[in-house]
């Protein structure tokens, strides 16, 4: 062969597999291409024009061809060799690198067939890409599978809590020799074919997820091409090793080669890969002198390694996205929230959309029918066989509410089978999974993901953590506070659904039985835990359902209507099982209504109404409007969670209160909480029971007396705040009345901040101890060891702190100054000066009679002052000038008190030195200079 002739053969060549290795990244044109034109997102009117995302998207990579048999013969000709009838020379070795046919990268390979075909041998596997599912849109959903049962890490969890516990929207990118794992950013949208829609493509970025190498040649006939899915999934997709270090303060990194696929399927509609990730320390930190000590994982055999499970799952889109239903501030659904800029006449062009289930009837003109496809819920096969029908019957409650606006058994529940080949955790299976844990922070959790394109809700999958019913099952008898919340509450605003959940419950089981109502193990005990069950598989398959909370809700009933048992059993105890709802406890001697929400509130049924009533397009809008304008009516009252969370406005809205006036349950629950010590102080223990039980009872009465009190502090200040469009009949903010403001102020100070507000038997305090199998079950859960001397003193101050911090605080002043504004006649507002007078005279009340102060009433008194001194000497941003002047001068005041109670009383050495602390702190504050701060 001349030497011309090896040059045009070896050009061939190389031409070829640089076809077969690279495409040209093109910018895409602004009309959607051909392979994602039906993941085009819609709008709520069914004529409205798709709408193209953000990305520049390539094109379909071109196929890929080995070289022809002309091409060879034509290199031969060139190199002298006789014509066509000459057979073909043998093929060349592969070069050092080159792709391998695809039949040789899979040779031993098995063939799983399905959307994505896959292809794996031992812990090798290959995902198989045609050419036009380069480009494609594709869901992909994170599960946890694998945890450690502690700090989040629970299986059983939907999405990772990582970089990935969004949902996503993903596309194979072919860029040369190498296939990108995208996030495609769809959040961004204008109208395709328009200038806009070119704008928004160039404006925001996709992200990068993993990569890896093109493994073949093209098929010859499909002309697919092969990439290793080890490079895609056995990485730290979810971030999960930040996580790590950010919980425990230990560099856990990923370890890819000790990782590996636990699993993997391809069904038509969807592939999934069950990782086992593995986390690794290099060496395991300690801390500085004097810095913060973070526990580590407690429930390791070495806490240097720990493995994840991770259960990814690659669907494909509907074919045809569902038209998005408008999201409205009067009803309440988490919402699809997306950036429109396909005009320019809002500010902010976001619309957001209601997330919800597609549900069709089968027959659109029939009063009633079944849909074309039920929401399917599976009891997943590690929930313990007790608890199958009382979630079966909480999943089911809400087809009362389908059956409403139409449908028949809109909502089914299956039990996974013991031998099932199928995992709930697939995007395919809305699922309850039971969740064992040691700590994990939660009661149960009802996450969902959906299409961001529609608000479509495709999978949800519930998990209830065993422990905390467990702990439903036994507070009554064997739980001790290990480190009492109480001990950790500040002045920051304070959210623990699970952790308040599980005192609450505890604190009615405490009661029932200390008043021997309900005994452990008998019948009435297991019937509250499961009334309990159902009422959490409500609340949580409402939000898989689209609904956020509703705090507003535990008010739509009165104390008459709580008590009757029939009633609460048609109508429930709330108007929603969206509600963090208290339990129902009557006070002793009267009557018992269900202790739990058993059913729908008037709320869930419209709620229901409003996500999935159906109507056409040309109507929607319209049905919505009536709908939704019923928001007035008191049966469905209704507060999202960031009024409650955030503002603190509304002492209507709050968590774990119930009854038509949150104050007089405030009351009730003052009562409760004394009626508890009261019990407590004169029970006999039997022969071997435990002092825990009283410990036990002591701080959970200090948790209904704190709970109570937070509550009747909305009142100072307070507005009432309603979602009401214009039209409704009401205003949306109302001064609370200043008789119902100062009622809660007189129940602070006669109940909280009295003389005689926290005295308990000396006996008592005496009993309030633990075993050593209690601090050794504490070290089993990775916690601090609670002391066997329980500080009282200090318990009691955690209460006050809590309760001072926002009487204090700038966000009731400002309220209160401006409520002055908001009313015709000042003497119908509560003036701050009356508030800090108030105070001042329960806090101080033994300073002018000259009696002795003991010790709970000098921790208090001593807060107070700290509290005033500061916002005297280091003043925040947000705390009113008004407020700064008063607090000062009641600084002067109280000053000039304790000087001429020096004079004429004789004190106790412990008040003596207290008073002259004080005294100096209000002195030295009321000299110093002002350090201004920001807020």
């Amino acid at each position: 062969m001349s030497n011309i002739s090896r040059v045009v053969l070896a050009g061939i060549v190389t031409l070829t597999l640089a076809a077969c290795a690279t495409t040209p990244e093109t910018v895409a044109p602004a009309s959607t291409p051909p392979a994602a034109a039906a993941a085009t997102p819609s709008t709520a009117a069914a004529a409205t024009p798709p709408l193209a995302t953000n990305a520049a998207r390539p094109p379909p990579a071109a196929p890929i061809t080995p070289p022809s048999a002309q091409a060879i013969a034509n290199a031969a000709r060139l190199s002298g060799a006789p014509g066509s009838a000459t057979p073909t020379p043998p093929a060349p070795p592969p070069a050092p690198g080159a792709l391998r046919s695809f039949a040789d990268v899979i040779k031993e390979f098995k063939e799983l067939p399905g959307m994505l075909p896959l292809w794996q041998k031992d812990d090798k596997v290959y995902i198989e890409l045609a050419p036009d599912q380069f480009d494609r849109l594709y869901f992909f959903s994170t599960n946890l599978d694998q945890g450690i049962g502690e700090n989040g890490f629970v299986a059983g969890s939907m999405g990772s809590r990582g970089r990935l516990s969004s949902p996503n929207i993903v596309a194979f990118r072919k860029v040369g020799t190498s296939v990108q794992f995208i996030s495609r950013n769809v959040k961004y949208m204008a109208k395709a074919g328009t200038p806009e829609a070119r704008a928004v493509s160039e404006s925001f970025s996709d992200s990068l997820l993993s990569s890896a190498a093109i493994a073949s040649l093209p098929h010859p006939e499909r002309k697919s091409v092969l990439i290793e899915a080890n490079a895609i999934f056995l990485a730290d997709l979810t971030g999960s090793a930040s996580r790590l270090e950010q919980t425990y303060r230990q560099s856990y990194g990923f370890d890819g080669r000790n990782s590996s696929f636990k699993e993997v399927r391809s069904t038509p509609d969807f592939v999934s890969f069950n990782v086992m990730a593995h986390y690794a320390l290099a060496r395991i930190a300690t801390p500085a002198p004097g810095q913060m000590v973070t526990a580590p994982p407690g429930t390791l055999p070495d806490i240097r390694s720990l493995f994840l499970g991770f259960h990814y799952s690659i669907a494909k889109l509907p074919d045809t996205p569902m038209r998005p239903r408008m999201a409205d501030t009067r009803v309440g659904y988490f919402s699809t929230e997306r950036w429109d800029f396909t005009t320019d006449d809002r500010r902010i062009p976001v619309v957001r959309y209601a997330n919800r289930w597609r549900l069709e009837k089968k027959d659109p003109a029939a009063a009633l029918s079944e849909p074309k496809q039920p929401i399917v819920y599976w009891i997943d096969r590690t929930v313990p066989e007790r608890y199958r029908a009382t979630l079966r019957d909480g999943v089911l409650e809400w087809n009362k509410a389908f059956e409403r606006i139409g449908y028949k058994d809109a909502i089914r529940v299956e039990i996974q089978p013991d031998n099932a080949d199928f995992n709930t955790s697939d995007i395919k299976h809305a699922s309850i999974r039971w969740m064992t844990t040691t700590r994990s922070g939660i009661v149960a959790i009802g996450p969902s993901v959906v299409d961001p394109r529609t608000g479509e809700i495709l999978d949800a999958d519930i998990g209830i953590d065993a422990s905390a019913i467990r702990s439903f099952r036994t507070f009554s008898a064997e739980t001790v506070p290990l480190r009492p919340s109480l001990e950790f509450r500040n002045d920051a605003p304070y959210c623990n659904y699970a952790s308040e959940a599980a005192e609450y419950e505890g604190f009615a089981m405490s009661l029932l039985d200390a008043r021997g109502t309900i005994m452990l193990d008998s019948a009435e005990s297991d019937a509250f835990v499961l009334s309990r069950l159902k009422s959490t598989t409500m609340h949580e398959v409402g939000h898989t359902l689209g609904l956020t909370h509703n705090f507003s809700a535990s008010t739509v009933y009165n104390e008459a209507q709580l008590a009757d048992r029939e009633f609460t059993r048609q109508n429930g105890i709330a108007g929603s099982v969206m509600e963090y709802n208290a339990v129902n406890l009557a006070v002793q001697g009267e009557k018992q209504g269900e202790y739990h929400m058993s059913t729908l509130g008037p709320y869930d049924y419209w709620a229901i109404e409003y996500g999935y009533r159906e109507a056409a397009p040309e109507d929607e809008a319209a049905m919505l409007e009536r709908v939704a304008s019923r928001s007035n009516e008191p049966l469905l009252a209704f507060t999202a969670d960031g009024y409650v969370y955030f503002s603190g406005l509304d002492p209507r809205v709050n968590t774990f209160d119930l009854g038509a006036d949150p104050l007089v349950y405030a009351e009730r629950q003052l009562k409760l909480a004394r009626e508890l010590w009261k019990l407590s102080e004169n029970r006999q223990l039997e022969p071997a029971e435990s002092y825990a039980i009283l410990r036990r009872n002591f701080s959970r009465g200090l948790f209904g007396v704190q709970s109570s009190a937070l509550h009747a502090t909305k009142y100072i200040g307070g507005l009432s705040v309603v979602q009401d469009r214009a039209g409704s009949g009401r205003t949306p903010l109302e001064p609370v009345p200043v008789e119902k403001q100062r009622k809660a102020l007189r129940l602070l100070t006669e109940t909280i901040f009295a003389a005689d507000s926290f005295r308990f038997p000396p006996a008592y305090l005496r009993k309030l101890t633990l075993t050593d199998f209690d601090i050794a079950d504490a070290e089993e859960i990775a916690r601090s060891s609670p002391p066997v001397d329980l500080a009282i003193d200090q318990l009691v101050l955690n209460v006050h702190r809590a309760v001072l911090a926002p009487l204090l605080g700038p966000d009731i002043a400002q309220r209160l100054l401006n409520n002055e504004l908001k009313v015709s006649d000042r003497n119908e507002a509560l003036l701050l000066a009356d508030l800090y007078g108030t105070l001042h005279a329960a806090i101080f009340s033994e300073i002018a009679p000259g009696r002795d102060i003991p010790l709970i009433r000098r921790n208090l008194q001593r807060e107070y002052v700290a509290r005033i001194t500061a916002v005297i000497l280091r003043p925040v941003a947000a705390m009113p000038a008004d407020a700064r002047a008063l607090l000062r001068a009641d600084a002067k005041q109280l000053r000039d008190d304790i000087v001429a109670r020096k004079r004429v009383a004789k004190n106790s050495p412990e008040t003596r030195a207290h008073l002259a602390e004080i005294h100096a702190s209000l002195d030295d504050a009321l000299r110093a200079p002002v350090i201004r701060q920001a807020l």
